[in-house]
């Protein structure tokens, strides 16, 4: 049942005919289907392009298949104000190739900076996969929390990268259910082979019931999405409330003194704080900036937020990029009032 409505829905994101039996395969969470993903593709001394900063799963999971982790990291223009000015040095990237580099790692929407890569860019990374034969895993578990849904470009709907692409999906953020734990592979029959011998030998199948629900979900919304976007949830409804939560939390983090990257998508938001760092010791020898940051924020004004230098894997870019923190503005509104709160005093402060 949910294999038939996820394959009916990519059928038509990718343009292509999926067979819900051969292409599609059903995990405990995302969070499986990336690591039977690197598990099932990846060999001792493989390496593999990860887009910096990077959820931070990518790198253990591909170090626990035997693979090296290259990080290809964004530039952030100074003063910038907009998750879209990460940008990827194309000309970079294609130097770290070679002929051990066998997968790159998209995330799109991105976590943790909120950019939404738009088609030129995911066109000159297709035409990089192409021109070096690599294995595409396209992270696109934030697929619906765009502000208009024909801004989501998929990777796999690019001319030729159907047949190169494992596509990674969600239920648990498309539905706000994360702890359901249910998330997708889709992608052609002889990719997909490996993660399904891992899964069967693994977990084996994942929880009838959660399936049943999601796949009620998809198929009460899917008419809707295509027919009638203002009343569906998964076009509409949700990436509505997002962004009335976002414009919140923007205006709460310039009270603040912080300068919001205001993301294209998602529900997380980077903020510099360097207007905020003096007066405050944050210098350690064992932590970067925005950890100590994080930890003062928590403990002396009760306000919980991440690191963003953790979702780099070098000490110098940790170094480099301890300025700011990563918040999540997909909240009740009591929780987003109570944050006003305290932003408001720490401004004053």
């Amino acid at each position: 049942m949910l294999v038939d409505i996820l394959a009916k829905m990519y059928s038509h994101f990718y343009n292509v005919q999926v067979d819900p039996m051969n292409e599609v395969l059903v995990t405990v969470g995302a969070y499986l289907s990336l690591y039977y993903a690197f598990l099932g593709w990846v060999n001792k001394g493989d390496e593999v392009l990860i887009i910096e900063p990077a959820y931070d799963c990518y790198y253990p999971q591909v170090k626990f298949a035997g693979g090296v982790p290259v990080p290809i990291v964004m530039n952030l223009a100074e003063g910038a104000t907009s998750a879209s000015q990460f940008t990827i040095d194309f000309d970079d990237m294609e130097k770290k190739i070679n002929k051990k580099t066998k997968m790159l790692v998209i995330n799109n929407p991105h976590n943790p900076t909120g950019k939404l890569f738009t088609r030129q860019e995911l066109e000159k990374l297709a035409e990089i996969a192409k021109k070096h034969n690599l294995i595409v895993i396209a992270d696109e578990v934030y697929e619906f929390h765009v502000w208009d849904k024909n801004d989501m470009v998929r990777f796999a709907s690019l001319p030729g990268m159907y047949e190169r692409t494992i596509s990674i999906g969600s239920a648990g953020k498309a539905f706000s259910v994360t702890g359901w734990k249910l998330g997708w592979a889709v992608g052609p029959k002889q990719l997909l082979e490996p993660l399904k011998a891992i899964h069967q030998n693994c977990v084996f199948t994942c929880s009838t019931p959660t399936q049943m629900a999601i796949a009620q979900a998809f198929q009460l919304d899917w008419p809707k999405f295509l027919n009638d976007p203002k009343n569906s949830y998964l076009a509409t409804g949700l990436s509505d409330e997002l962004r009335d939560k976002r414009d919140k939390l923007a205006r709460m983090l310039e009270e603040g003194n912080f300068r919001p990257i205001i993301p294209d998508a998602g529900y997380f938001m980077l903020a510099d704080y360097s207007h905020l760092k003096e007066g405050l010791k944050l210098a350690t020898e064992q932590d970067p900036d925005d950890f100590v940051f994080s930890r003062w924020l928590c403990r002396e004004k009760k306000l919980a937020v991440i690191p963003p230098s953790a979702f780099y894997s070098s000490r110098e870019q940790k170094e480099k990029n301890c300025n700011m923190v990563r918040l999540c503005y997909f909240k009740k509104n009591d929780t987003l009032d109570a944050a006003e709160v305290i932003l408001k005093k720490l401004g004053k402060e």
